[in-house]
């Protein structure tokens, strides 16, 4: 019987061991609810997504240019024997601003005076010869007409009657006057100076309407219309705009996609012509969905929303249109009428806990 004894005995004790332990504990799940409540909300700012006029910013730059800029140009030879005007100074329309040596135009038209008295004298001799056409009272008038233009021309008073006129209208061309009324601005030439037809004199600007061109995407263009409202920065002027208005759209699009736009100014305020300035078109947008620019952030390159439900920001997906730096355009993922987060939202999570913050908090 004893030699059994040590077989049994292991078998007894591997018995004993596994009898005697006890069940793994399981582990008990914690509801996610209780994670959150251990999560300091996030103070955040709302405001509402809205249906309404919204106004897309189309920005430009170019130059302030005059309405009138007209450069005056000598239209004869001669000496240049005053020079009424200096550059600043303004000029009215029709005023004496230069003045050419006549002496040789006068002299042109005492010749030409005399040569058409001579040719007259001629004229009327020949008249002499049709004493039927020219006594006679019931004379056909349109054949009496026919000769007189046909003696005048063979006795050469018709070309001296021309040549009268081009000896007129050169001595004109010696008094320069002012086409327009405006500012004098780079002169070119001095006095005494021997000038040809076709010299620049100076540039005449007027300043009592200012414009400015500025060039328009292609893509933006269909936003604007004659008599849009623009608002203008000059460089030089800090940040303090001044009001204008389309005034033309040039109906073509140039080799860079770009389209002139012109627009005129309200005020001339301190501006002057050549000055750099942008500016800002206004194109409002009936019915669009905004939020504040705030509201939107980008997770993965996609534009994202967070509305707030039940005290937690819920995360939208949205598609954004055109932005004014100060709305965003949405044209899908949330509708009017919601409470968006705009601030303390470029860390946020899907239900994470928030706390509405008052405005003056």
């Amino acid at each position: 019987m004893n030699l059994f004894k040590p077989v049994y005995l292991p078998l007894l004790l591997v018995g004993i061991f596994y009898g005697c332990g006890s069940e793994p504990e399981k582990g008990e799940e914690i509801p996610m609810e209780s994670f959150r409540e251990e999560v300091q909300p996030t103070t955040v700012m709302v405001s509402k997504s809205a249906l309404k006029s919204f106004d897309f910013l189309i920005n430009a730059t170019g130059k302030i240019e005059a309405s009138e800029q007209v450069m005056v140009i000598v239209q004869r030879q001669g000496y240049l024997q005053q020079l009424l005007i200096s550059e600043g100074q303004y000029v009215t329309a029709g005023e004496t601003i230069a003045q050419l040596d006549v002496t040789d135009s006068q002299f042109e038209l005492e010749k030409a005076e005399i040569e058409l008295r001579s040719r007259l004298a001629d004229y009327e001799n020949q008249k002499l010869g049709y004493p039927s056409f020219y006594t006679t009272e019931n004379i056909d008038s349109t054949r009496l007409s026919e000769l007189d233009e046909r003696l005048k021309a063979s006795s050469g008073a018709l070309s001296a009657e021309i040549g009268l006129r081009e000896a007129q209208l050169n001595l004109e061309k010696s008094t320069i006057k002012a086409p327009i009324s405006g500012t004098v601005a780079d002169l070119k030439i001095k006095k005494g100076s021997l000038v040809n037809s076709g010299d620049e004199i100076c540039e005449l600007v007027s300043a009592a309407q200012l414009e400015m061109k500025v060039n328009v995407l292609e893509s933006d263009i269909n936003y604007i219309k004659k008599n849009q409202k623009a608002e203008i920065y000059p460089v030089s002027a800090g940040s303090e705009g001044l009001m204008g208005t389309v005034s033309s759209i040039n109906p073509k699009v140039d080799e860079n996609g770009l389209v002139q736009v012109t627009i005129k100014l309200d005020k001339q305020g301190n501006l002057l012509p050549g000055m750099n300035a942008r500016a800002v078109i206004r194109a409002p947008q009936n019915n669009s969905l905004v939020v504040p620019k705030q509201a939107v952030v980008y997770r993965s390159g996609r534009p994202v929303v967070f509305t707030v439900e039940n005290n937690q920001a819920i995360w939208n997906y949205v598609e954004v249109g055109k932005d004014n730096g100060k709305e965003m355009e949405v044209l899908e993922g949330i509708t009017a009428d919601l409470e968006v987060i705009i601030s303390n939202n470029v860390q946020l999570a899907h239900q994470a806990p928030i706390q509405v913050q008052n405005e003056g908090m």
